[in-house]
């Protein structure tokens, strides 16, 4: 799988999450990545210094990529950007809205010179629309996309814990950029990608906006509690760690009484005997599971849970991430030195793809400079 993209070169343009998302699953995939960065650097270099002095953002979204700074307004970088894209497969950029237009590198135009080149625009809103112009951070974008309102518990609004708007926006693009490359293979044709953080997430909004538009359905937040499913949800160990439960049909309902509850007539009580009764009774059904749970530490009732059969998963703290039995990791090469992570989702064959180093700010300009040298 490391060599699936071998021959493909990528330039990009790049700072913060979304397009390095994007550029460094295409690493990973044996893409020759060029990440052109400001004289300063990538603002997500310093976003922390956590891990051994580097940002966790950054090692983890720019493993394999070769760093070279460039100042695009000088003449003499301008003019080895276009010696780069003459010979680029895709370019990428993720810059303020026009920037790279008004840089003179307008992706319409480049379309038009190298009829192959597969050129990206990652936006907060889009090219297009009333709102194109418009800054977008990814909290912003949660709140505007209708994330925030259906996510939190009934009395308060949360943020997702996670840059989701960003990575969907970059997980959004590496497909179409995959499918580009396809496409390109069949037609010799490239073709221009517009994604957006806004329309990536809204798409991942379709449930509850089909619900809202076409049943009149309000969207309610229940915190780590399913909405139309009972018993579902976080109850509390005596440790004052949470479990997570869901009881999908009557015979785990059944089993739940006898085996965790100790409670078999619990099952025939007419106010839990359906689901739907569970629901309408929610707050009474709580208030018997609550002492049961809170009599023993979260992980004592995890192991009789796991013996019922019944599904449960622990509300994980980062130390029991940390050391989550499932766990798989890839250690990355940093100039502080190796970096051990949690592994890509993905196996091929079996194997865990180990990434490239992440690279030092500017460590690969001079050799570039001579590699392109006009």
């Amino acid at each position: 799988m490391a060599d699936d993209l071998a021959g493909v070169t990528v330039l990009s343009v790049e700072q913060a999450v979304a397009a390095p998302y994007l550029s460094g699953r295409l690493a990973e995939a044996g893409a020759r990545v060029i990440k052109v960065e400001r004289p300063e650097g990538d603002f997500a270099r310093d976003y922390d210094h956590l891990v051994n002095g580097e940002s966790a953002y950054f090692v983890w979204l720019n493993r394999g990529k070769e760093s070279v700074c460039l100042d695009l307004r000088d003449p003499g970088d301008h003019a080895l950007m276009g010696r780069m894209l003459a010979k680029a497969d895709v370019f990428i950029q993720n810059l303020a809205p026009g920037a790279v237009a008004r840089l003179g590198f307008d992706q319409s135009e480049l379309r038009k010179r190298y009829p192959r080149l597969i050129t990206v625009s990652i936006s907060g809103y889009g090219e297009d629309g009333p709102w194109k112009d418009l800054k977008a951070y990814d909290l912003l974008v949660q709140a505007e996309s209708g994330l925030s309102q259906i996510t939190g518990t009934e009395d308060r609004l949360t943020r997702v814990g996670v840059s989701v708007c960003d990575i969907a926006a970059g997980m959004t693009a590496y497909q179409a950029v995959l499918q580009a490359l396809i496409g390109r293979g069949i037609t010799g044709q490239g073709r221009h990608l517009s994604i957006s953080l806004f329309h990536a997430l809204t798409d991942w909004m379709n449930v509850p906006y089909l619900q809202y538009v076409y049943g009149g359905k309000e969207p309610v937040r229940n915190g780590l509690h399913h909405p139309t499913i009972a018993p579902y949800g976080a109850y509390t160990g005596a440790d004052g760690k949470d479990v997570l439960i869901s009881i999908q049909n009557d015979r785990e309902w059944r089993v739940f009484c006898a085996d965790i509850l100790g409670l078999p007539d619990l099952a025939g009580d007419e106010r839990f005997d359906t689901n739907s009764h569970r629901v309408e009774h929610r707050a009474a059904l709580d208030a018997v599971l609550r002492p049961i749970f809170s009599s023993m530490p979260r992980d004592e009732m995890a192991k009789r849970l796991e013996s019922a059969r019944i599904a449960y998963g622990r509300v994980s703290t980062m130390d029991d991430l940390a050391s989550h039995p499932q766990n798989r990791y890839v250690e990355v090469d940093t100039h502080s030195g190796p970096v051990r992570m949690l592994a890509p989702g993905a196996l091929a064959d079996g194997v865990v793809e180990q990434p490239g180093a992440v690279p030092v700010l500017g460590q690969h300009t001079d050799a570039v400079r001579t590699e392109f040298a006009g």
